[in-house]
């Protein structure tokens, strides 16, 4: 007897033991989730060999298993679950099951939402954004440089390389940036990007789910934007939906065949993002848009698919209530399929009413940019969900204006005509504006390393409307062109490694031209903050005449009146203010923000060659 029951568990053993080895659980994403969302629904992708041959089952208050779903390649399965409002956090226990056996099970845990979560305020025009590359701006923990398991080791000597920049080092210098006076951090993609080179960038990212070792873990990512946040700031994620890196599970053994876009011969994308918004345009040219790969290392995803959109759609939303970000930057906004990309913003946006959504739509025409904006009168009814874009139209206004004499379109014309175009948009105050950013030229650079004409679009940007965004070492005059390679507009910010030789963050680390820029920024940046004038402000311009453009903000009974001179040798003077009454007659005297110096006499205000004067009034 005790021999039979002996062989009996013996044979039942060895059974498992084979089930174990023909079946096995590498991912469930969403690993986790929360009870009291508004959606009820989420849809759980199973990864592991040969795991649709399993049954699934659980017993769990509040939560129903809807469907389970099989697709082509049987090492996937996609659960849809409904959690009801009546679910109590806590761990749901899914068995995976095979011949009346439970083979594996996955432990998915329920959490509470953390309070007031849904109403989370992203940014707005009282912000300034300073856009961290991560693996560039500082080390704090050289100990991740290299880590196991990732393809790419740190060379600092190659400027495409891995430099070893961390979130540990960025949370070391907040103190900096408060100082600074900006008020909002975007930081690059730090999702994991373990591909075999020029991974540094992040924007080829292989696992939605993790913060890349090299960068740190969930958790420091969680401690950063916790830390960031006690001291004013807001944070910004940079997501990429349009495609993922060929590293990625699911683009190495893809779940169905139209999980990416797949041809006979590999085909890129055209870049050509005009022609989504084009009433005339061609299926065919669209379809190239959208459906060509980036490049050959980031597999094209085809958003059409709802189990794609499903999976991506969640991984942005299981960021924002686990982490706690105030906003989310989303790369490539016009290559995805632009009816998912607006089904995406408004199930964010559903969630999180407060949260800002910002869309890199890089077109260079405010005719096109303004129909990716929320709100927009689109003949079509398209409606992006966007709460933001990048201003691409505003950026290639003050590439030229400081660079150029004024004639009939051509230097401080380009930004009066640019504003003028304005009544495009639905909310142009909400338009992200730069001078430049990790994918073009440093604006340095741009104007042959020119402080005047660094200081009057610095001015600009911070004074017109709109909500400015900052690229990182701006502050200290960083140079690069774009077209020596992007590893020179993305150096390290220097004395962000303990090796480094020199210390820019600190004044004896600078020179004195460095020192003048960044002190000019910094009493600018810090006179902005909490500013209504500024960023709430009703903006009036007046046409540029004799190299001066003069435009005004009005608020609540106080004025700023900004002032540029953009002839290269002549001082001007703001002369007949007879055209100007209409707002500098309410006042009587002014202020320069920078110096302090009082002014009572307006029509003999002098603003110096290639400058600008911001005035406080009163």
């Amino acid at each position: 007897m005790k021999n039979t029951i002996f062989l009996t568990f013996f044979i039942f053993f060895l059974t498992l033991i084979t089930l174990a080895q023909e079946f096995d659980i590498q991912r469930v994403e969403p690993m986790s989730w929360w009870v009291g969302m508004k959606n009820p629904k989420v849809q759980l992708l199973v990864y592991g060999k040969n795991i649709s041959e399993s049954k699934v089952d659980f017993k769990y208050e509040g939560v129903v298993l809807e469907s389970v779903v099989k697709v082509e390649n049987p090492n996937y399965l996609f659960l849809n679950l409904h959690i009801e409002s009546s679910a109590k956090a806590g761990n749901l226990k899914i068995t995976f099951i095979k011949s009346k056996k439970e083979i594996l099970s996955y432990n998915f845990l329920l959490q509470d939402r953390a309070k007031n979560s849904a109403l989370r305020k992203g940014f707005d025009a009282s912000d300034v954004i300073y856009l961290i590359m991560p693996d560039r701006f500082a080390n704090g923990n050289p100990q991740n440089d290299d880590m196991p398991g990732m393809l790419e080791k740190a060379d600092r000597n190659n400027p495409d390389g891995r430099h070893g920049g961390d979130l540990q080092g960025i949370i070391e210098k907040l103190d900096y940036l408060s100082d600074l006076g900006v008020t909002s951090l975007w930081l690059n993609p730090v999702q994991e990007n373990n591909m075999a080179k020029y991974s540094y960038h992040g924007y080829a990212i292989s696992d939605l789910y993790k913060i890349d070792a090299r960068f740190g873990d969930n958790n420091l990512y969680k401690e950063f934007v916790q830390k960031a946040q006690a001291k004013g700031f807001s944070v910004i994620m940079d997501l990429v939906f349009n495609h993922l890196a060929t590293e990625h599970f699911t683009i190495k053994d893809r779940p169905m065949k139209n999980w990416v876009h797949e041809f006979p011969e590999f085909k890129r994308t055209s870049y050509r993002g005009s022609v989504i918004a084009d009433p005339y345009s061609s299926e065919n040219d669209k379809f190239t848009m959208a459906g060509g790969w980036f490049d050959y290392t980031m597999g094209d995803l085809d958003q059409r698919n709802p189990f794609v959109a499903n999976y991506l759609t969640q991984a942005s939303i299981w960021w924002i209530e686990f982490s706690g970000i105030n906003a989310i930057r989303m790369d490539t906004q016009v290559y995805p399929y632009k009816e998912f990309m607006s089904a995406w913003g408004k199930a964010v946006r559903t969630e999180y009413p407060n949260f800002s959504l910002v869309g890199e739509v890089w077109i260079e025409q405010a005719s096109h940019l303004s129909y990716y904006q929320s709100y927009a009168n689109n003949l079509d009814g398209y409606q992006s969900n966007l709460t933001s874009l990048t201003d691409f139209a505003m950026k290639i206004a003050v590439q030229n204006a400081f660079n150029e004499e004024d004639s009939w379109n051509g230097g401080l014309l380009r930004l009066f005509n640019l504003l003028g175009e304005d009544f495009l948009y639905s909310k142009p105050n909400d338009l992200m504006i730069f001078l430049d950013n990790h994918d073009i030229s440093r604006y340095f650079s741009v104007v042959g390393e020119d402080i005047r004409k660094m200081k009057m679009a610095t001015a600009f940007l911070l004074t017109t409307r709109g909500v400015p965004q900052l690229y990182y070492g701006c502050e200290v005059l960083s140079s690069g062109q774009e077209h020596h390679g992007h590893g020179e507009i993305r150096k390290d910010f220097e004395g962000g490694w303990k090796e480094d030789k020199n210390n820019t963050f600190i004044e004896n680390g600078r020179n004195a031209q460095q020192n003048e820029y960044f002190n000019y920024l910094k009493t600018l940046l810090n006179w902005r903050k909490g500013n209504k004038v500024i960023s709430h402000g009703k903006l009036t311009h007046f046409l540029p005449e004799n190299n001066l453009y003069v435009y005004f903000k009005e608020h609540d009974g106080k004025a700023v009146m900004v002032i540029l001179n953009n002839h290269n040798t002549e001082d001007k003077s703001l002369g007949n203010v007879q055209r100007y009454l209409e707002i500098l007659g309410k006042y009587k005297k002014g202020r320069n923000v920078v110096t302090g110096e009082v002014y009572s006499n307006f029509p003999e205000l002098k603003i110096a060659a290639k400058s600008a004067l911001v005035v406080d009034l009163e």
